[in-house]
């Protein structure tokens, strides 16, 4: 497909009149052509109107046809080929078989989504049937569904083209939810964006949809995304990135009249607690999985293990020095944009002017452009429990590890933590008991909580949970990644005493679905 550079607004390229944007080549710091205009507000009101337009309509698909849509939307990405993969390579420096990789994901959670439509448990069907002899009230016949939100906001992010972007988690829970979705394309892959958003155009003209159901837009700036969630038509917004952006959507979608809800995944440092018995039996394969783990991607991951936590010892001290020598082996990986390059820059030097912290090693020195050479710190719990600096997000291969007193000291750390994508904890089984005393605190600052794994991998299935309480995300009552991300854009509708013609089929009285309810407080098997 011929990348035109335009916005796309329902079934219509439009030309967007704004400041354009290029996508850089991170590993040659090249241009990318062709040049992507960014919207207006008059842009953004047109998208949405069409998504209002179609939303009642499309909330009420079969579950056979939404299924079958976002279906279509895989196969539709997959028939891109290596187009696909090799813009996408181009836009974010990142390997061949990552993106690879990443378009499986993508399509595979397209596909999840509509196993989990048609199953019709999302929909979370609740009667009560009429009591009329009940004394001394009788009680009407009570039935209740799911229903969607209304039109969706996602934002694409950085570190995920595919995975979290056009038609990434985000996108596919709401379009599974029943809601019209809009996009803001990422500004370092916007090329990516197109041919990804022209798949998702393509499917909702192939299965008979209102156009409506999706658009996709550009912007250089602010302008595009705050018009967006200011929008009245739009009724909840997913964003994954920065701490300060997501803060800035947060407070436009509550500045309006009618607030909304902002699910934004933002910043974690992901800590990694490593149990004595463990570290005294297995200290280098923990510094081994730790470095590889800490590298992978360059260390663009929202679950990269920034924080290490342990008591002060030689046990700690071997695994230090082991994990020094393994980084110290470390290539220089290219970051996806020089925008983030840059960050990554910054944090490692306010790192590197810390008094408490001191330096332990670092990876290979870079080769070419926007190269990020990793880095490992240390500092004491004390300096960590006076200093907020020490646990701000360094997005990239770097990491500080804590040394404590004691276990008491462990779990001060612990405790002063902000909230958290993932903790993880590094035990045998002569360090249960220390890990069961420090597990409450944890459940209160994470939203996934691993034992003697690495949180760099995040399975897209029933029970995962990617989110956490602030600033992980926005919302800590959700997750952005698993079926369980459709909740974000539901909300119950009762219905009191109304005729079987007027019920919906998910609650029409012979249960034409054959869905799973609970019908009178007892679930149906």
């Amino acid at each position: 497909m011929h990348l035109t550079g335009n916005l796309l607004i329902g079934q219509n390229a439009v030309t967007g009149s704004r400041e354009a944007l290029r996508a850089i080549d991170p590993a040659t710091h090249q241009a990318l052509e062709p040049a992507y205009a960014g919207g207006t507000g008059e842009h953004v009101a047109q998208a949405c109107a069409l998504a209002w337009a179609a939303f009642d309509d499309y909330r009420e698909t079969t579950l056979e046809q939404r299924a079958r849509f976002l279906e279509t939307i895989a196969e539709q990405i997959e028939a891109l080929g290596d187009a696909l993969i090799d813009r996408a390579v181009a836009e974010t420096g990142l390997p061949k078989a990552r993106i690879q990789g990443e378009r499986s994901r993508t399509c595979t959670q397209l596909r999840t989504f509509a196993r989990v439509i048609r199953s019709g448990e999302w929909l979370d069907v609740r009667v009560d049937n009429a009591l009329p002899e009940r004394q001394p009230l009788p009680r009407p016949d009570l039935r209740q569904r799911q229903v969607a939100l209304g039109p969706v906001a996602v934002f694409g992010a950085s570190n995920f083209p595919l995975a979290f972007s056009v038609a990434g988690g985000d996108t596919a829970s709401a379009l599974a939810a029943g809601c019209p979705v809009v996009v803001k394309a990422h500004s370092a892959h916007p090329g990516t964006s197109e041919l990804v958003g022209h798949a998702v155009a393509r499917a909702v003209k192939h299965c008979g949809l209102p156009e409506g159901v999706f658009s996709l837009l550009y912007g250089a700036g602010r302008e595009v995304g705050i018009a967006l969630v200011s929008d009245p038509r739009i009724k909840a917004v997913g964003f994954t990135g920065s701490r300060s952006g997501g803060i800035a959507l947060c407070q436009a979608a509550q500045a309006r009249s009618e607030p909304i809800p902002v699910y934004a995944e933002m910043s974690s440092i992901n800590p990694v607690f490593l149990f004595e018995a463990a570290l005294q039996a297995r200290g280098e394969a923990l510094a081994q999985g730790f470095v590889a783990s800490l590298i992978q991607g360059a260390g663009q991951f929202c679950t990269n293990p920034g924080l290490v936590i342990a008591r002060q010892g030689q046990a700690l001290q071997r695994f230090i020095q082991a994990a020094s020598e393994q980084l110290r082996q470390a290539d220089a990986q290219t970051m996806l944009a020089p925008g983030i390059f840059a960050a990554y820059e910054a944090g490692v030097g306010a790192l590197a002017a810390n008094a408490n912290a001191q330096h332990a090693a670092s990876g290979k020195p870079h080769t070419g452009p926007n190269q990020c050479q990793a880095q490992l710190f240390i500092t004491q719990a004390s300096a960590l429990l006076a200093d907020p600096a020490l646990q701000a997000e360094v997005f990239g291969a770097a990491s500080l590890v804590v040394a404590c007193d004691d276990d008491e000291q462990m779990r001060q750390v612990a405790e002063h933590l902000e909230g958290q994508l993932t903790a993880t904890l590094h035990l045998d089984d002569a360090d249960i008991g220390r890990a069961r005393a420090l597990l409450p605190t944890l459940e209160r600052k994470a939203g996934r909580i691993l034992v003697n794994g690495w949180p760099t991998g995040v399975e897209v299935c029933d029970a995962m949970v990617h989110g956490g309480p602030f600033p992980a995300t926005s919302d800590a009552r959700s997750t952005s990644v698993g079926t369980a991300a459709i909740l974000r854009f539901l909300r119950p509708v009762c219905y009191q005493g109304m005729p079987d013609a007027l019920l919906p089929p998910a609650l029409k009285h012979d249960n034409p679905l054959q869905l799973r309810r609970l019908l009178d407080g007892r679930r149906e098997s």
